[in-house]
């Protein structure tokens, strides 16, 4: 197993962050947000607990986490930031997309944020600079949709017959459907597919999504990058599986579930360094003098029982590239 190294550089001049942490005289509370729900990310929560413990933080020892949850309902991200304003957290940290910073930014000016985002905070317009953001926010970039090219490429190389992709999004997440799609139409063009979209915002829309590929049977299916379809990975792909439809995912937990192959960031090193980032604040770190981390560690997961179900061949090359094959 391979892996690319995970490069960031941990910056900034240790001084205080004053509406940050010193006005915590007790024991410092982190609120976090997410648009998904909890069950959904118990490695994910494990990691940001393992980077907040490398800077000296436990959780129900010395720091308090405050979690809140949309369930897949962006539009609740902004009461659900504004309570966490509301409760002077110390420092607020937002997961699954861009959304949720948004949410957050909107909701304060003083309280330390840091983020995940899956396109350039720069051009989402979160921070001013990578190197030196600025402000009351910071995090982790995943560059997504940089990867959109390289993963439908691995799929056409996957099953080179195909010419036919269908590409699932999720218009609510408005952000990251409209990178996926940006992203993904001209790489198609440039491979000579023919591309379909379709949106699924609930679990009712994927169950009409997959009702269409039945009925339409393109060659393979596209899941773009959103938090919403990530969390419904067990629905998407039992679906894909029932109705034989291969399918590549930017998540490895959609690969861990079954799917056929994902491509994507490393998530467990990036929420462990989301939580370093919130450890360095909590210490006294400004989050403007702390740069955006790039991600850079990639993971290409096949599934090869999968595979065989699908009676799919995976090429030896594409084999040896795969940091992991699920047997």
């Amino acid at each position: 197993m391979r892996r690319r190294e995970f490069l960031g550089v941990l910056g900034g001049a240790a001084v205080a962050w004053p509406l940050g942490v010193r006005a915590q005289s007790a024991m410092p509370v982190i609120g976090f947000l997410d648009p998904r729900s909890s069950h959904t990310l118990a490695d994910q929560l494990r990691a940001f607990r393992q980077g907040l413990k490398d800077t000296g933080y436990i959780e129900g020892e010395n720091v308090t986490i405050e979690y809140r949850w949309a369930e897949g309902q962006f539009d609740r991200l902004p009461a659900l930031a504004a309570e966490l304003v509301g409760r002077r957290v110390a420092v607020i940290a937002t997961n699954g997309g861009p959304t949720a910073a948004f949410a957050a930014k909107a909701a304060t000016t003083t309280i330390p944020i840091v983020f995940m985002a899956g396109e350039d905070p720069v051009k989402l317009g979160l921070v001013s600079s990578l190197a030196r953001p600025g402000g009351n926010l910071t995090g982790v970039n995943l560059a997504i949709g940089e990867l959109t090219a390289k993963r439908l490429g691995l799929l056409h190389e996957l099953l080179p017959g195909a010419a036919r992709i269908a590409v699932l999004v999720n218009p609510a997440n408005v952000a990251n459907a409209e990178a996926t799609l940006r992203d993904v139409e001209p790489a198609a063009h440039a491979m000579g597919l023919q591309i379909q979209i379709l949106k699924a915002t609930t679990s009712r829309e994927i169950e009409a999504a997959f009702a269409t590929f039945v009925r339409e049977r393109p060659d393979a299916l596209f899941i773009g990058n959103d938090a919403f379809l990530t969390s419904r990975r067990v629905q998407v792909v039992h679906l894909a599986t029932l109705h034989k439809i291969p399918a590549t995912y930017t998540s490895r937990e959609n690969a861990e579930a079954g799917g056929l192959m994902s491509y994507g960031v490393n998530m467990t090193d990036a929420l462990r360094q989301l939580g370093v980032y919130a450890g360095r604040i909590l210490k006294g770190v400004r989050p403007g003098d702390l740069p955006v981390v790039q991600s850079s560690k990639f993971e290409l997961i096949i599934n090869a029982v999968t595979a065989r179900m699908l009676g799919i061949t995976v090429s030896p090359s594409l084999l040896a590239r795969a940091d992991e094959v699920i047997e």
